[in-house]
């Protein structure tokens, strides 16, 4: 058996799972509102650990981490592997077999999502930040259940997924190491200089 006959089935075992409470909670999980007092508590965690200036900085990182995942997947690798959604009813044989949910088939493309992409580059880029195992655990249990849920809502094969994770860890990856190369040792020469003054 070949990955993308794999693939194919394991998203049609994961698809075929469909209830309408389960379409309810999937699309909830999938959806990016929800999962705001989630940032916000990130968000406090980084304050308490980090302070307010570093915090700012790492903030920063966080915006421009997702950027990067997102971008390259959306504008970037989906335009060159070209892979068809498994719902993707002009392109792809088995669209017919899976369910879909509020007529939901987002693009036309799937490979790598941008979704698995942005939650694992925020999981990686916070466990080398807080480095608090704990909350690596916790946000890892996030990403998966938001990664489920794609699968099940017929849009992303675990391949897709696990291309995007591999973005998204490449993506904290880098931001983390120029921020602590360029940006913190600079902030903390400011913050000495100031005490000196003082």
């Amino acid at each position: 058996m070949s990955f993308l006959e794999l693939d194919d089935k394991i998203l049609l075992a994961v698809n075929g799972l469909h209830a309408p409470w389960a379409d309810t909670l999937m699309w909830t999980i999938s959806g990016r509102a929800v999962w705001i007092p989630l940032y916000l508590l990130l968000a406090y965690i980084l304050l308490r650990q980090e302070g307010w200036r570093r915090t700012l900085v790492w903030l920063a990182g966080i915006a421009l981490v997702i950027l990067i995942s997102d971008q390259t997947c959306i504008h970037g690798l989906r335009q060159v592997f070209c892979r068809p959604r498994p719902c993707n009813l002009a392109d792809n044989p088995i669209a017919p077999l899976v369910h879909v949910v509020n007529a939901y088939r987002s693009g036309r493309y799937g490979f790598p999502s941008a979704h698995a992409a942005n939650t694992a580059a925020l999981v990686c880029y916070l466990h080398l930040i807080l480095r608090r195992r704990w909350l690596t655990t916790a946000l890892a249990a996030w990403c998966a259940l938001v990664c489920y849920s794609r699968m099940y809502l017929g849009v992303h094969y675990m391949g897709d997924l696990l291309g995007g994770a591999v973005v998204g860890c490449l993506s904290a990856v880098l931001v983390y190491a120029l921020i602590k190369k360029f940006i913190l040792p600079r902030l903390l020469k400011s913050n000495l200089v100031r005490k000196f003054a003082e």
